[in-house]
C-alpha cells in the first residue's frame, strides 16, 4: 500500500425517493490496498459499489478516479479506465463456455480475438478454473461461479477491482483458497476494494476498513482499531463481540 489516492469519493449522497442510502459519504482508497466495506446490512454498502462502478449516478456528490472526475462516466468507460467488478449473486453467460465468459471481458483489454483467448485462458489458470476451461457455465458449481466471475473481472485489466461478498457460501478451506487469491491478486499491483460479512474473514485480510451505518461512514482505519470502537460494536458487531 502506497500513500497514492487512487480513488475518491467527496461527499456522495444518493436518494432512491424518500430513501437516503448514502449521505454526505466521504473515503479514499489508497494504490495498492485491500480496503474492507463493512457494515449492517441496509447501511449503503452496494450503493456505494454501484456508484463507484457506474450502475447508476450520486444524487450529488464527486467520484474520482487517479485525478479524473468519473461521476457522470457510464460503466462501460469506467471499466476501460480501470474499475471492475464482481456482484453479490454471480453472473455468468451460462450458454457460453467458461472460457468464452472470460473471452468477453479480455476484449476490454484485446481486439485480437486469439489475444483475447490467451489472456482468458491466462486468468482460467491464475484462479484455478483451467481444468473447466471448455465446460459450459452452467455446469459449474457456485463457488466456482464466484471465481469465473472474478475471472472475467480480471481479463479486463483492473486497476480497481470491486469485490461483492465473494466468500458467501464457501467452505471453511475455499474460503482460505479466496484468502489467498485475493493476496496474489494484491500481489499483481491491482487495488482491491471487498465487501464482506464474514469478519472472521475480511478483518485479517485487509489494511483498512471503512464501516458503513444507515448510509454514512460510522468509522474508518485499521481493522483492530475498527473492531474496537464502540460506535461499531453498538451498531453493527454486537455485544457477543465485545465479551470476546
Amino acid at each position: 500500500m502506497t500513500d497514492e489516492i487512487i480513488l475518491e469519493a467527496r461527499n456522495i449522497t444518493r436518494r432512491f425517493g424518500g430513501l437516503v442510502a448514502n449521505s454526505d459519504v466521504s473515503m479514499q482508497v489508497h494504490r495498492g490496498e485491500i480496503l474492507g466495506l463493512i457494515g449492517p446490512n441496509g447501511a449503503g454498502k452496494s450503493t456505494l459499489f454501484n456508484l463507484i462502478a457506474g450502475t447508476f449516478e450520486p444524487t450529488s456528490g464527486e467520484i474520482v478516479l487517479e485525478g479524473q472526475v468519473i461521476t457522470a462516466l457510464p460503466d462501460t468507460r469506467r471499466c476501460q479506465l480501470g474499475i471492475a467488478r464482481t456482484f453479490q449473486v454471480p453472473r455468468s453467460f451460462d450458454s457460453m463456455s467458461v472460457l468464452d465468459n472470460v473471452v468477453v471481458g479480455a476484449f476490454v483489454r484485446r481486439a485480437a480475438a486469439s489475444d483475447a483467448r490467451l489472456l482468458a485462458l491466462e486468468t482460467l489458470d491464475f484462479v484455478g478454473l483451467a481444468a473447466r476451461a471448455g465446460a459450459p457455465a452452467v455446469e459449474l458449481t457456485p463457488p466456482e461461479k464466484r471465481r469465473l466471475e472474478l475471472a472475467r473481472a480480471l481479463a479486463t485489466g483492473p486497476k480497481l477491482l470491486l469485490l461483492d461478498e465473494v466468500m458467501t457460501g464457501l467452505t471453511p478451506a475455499e474460503a482460505r483458497t479466496g484468502v489467498d487469491l485475493i493476496r496474489r491478486i494484491r500481489d499483481r499491483g491491482i487495488t482491491i476494494v471487498m465487501v464482506e460479512h464474514v469478519m472472521e474473514i475480511v478483518m485479517p485480510l485487509v489494511d483498512r476498513a471503512v464501516v458503513l451505518n444507515l448510509g454514512t461512514v460510522l468509522a474508518e482505519g485499521k481493522p483492530a482499531d475498527v473492531v474496537r470502537d464502540e460506535r461499531v460494536i453498538g451498531a453493527y458487531l454486537g455485544e457477543r463481540h465485545r465479551a470476546a
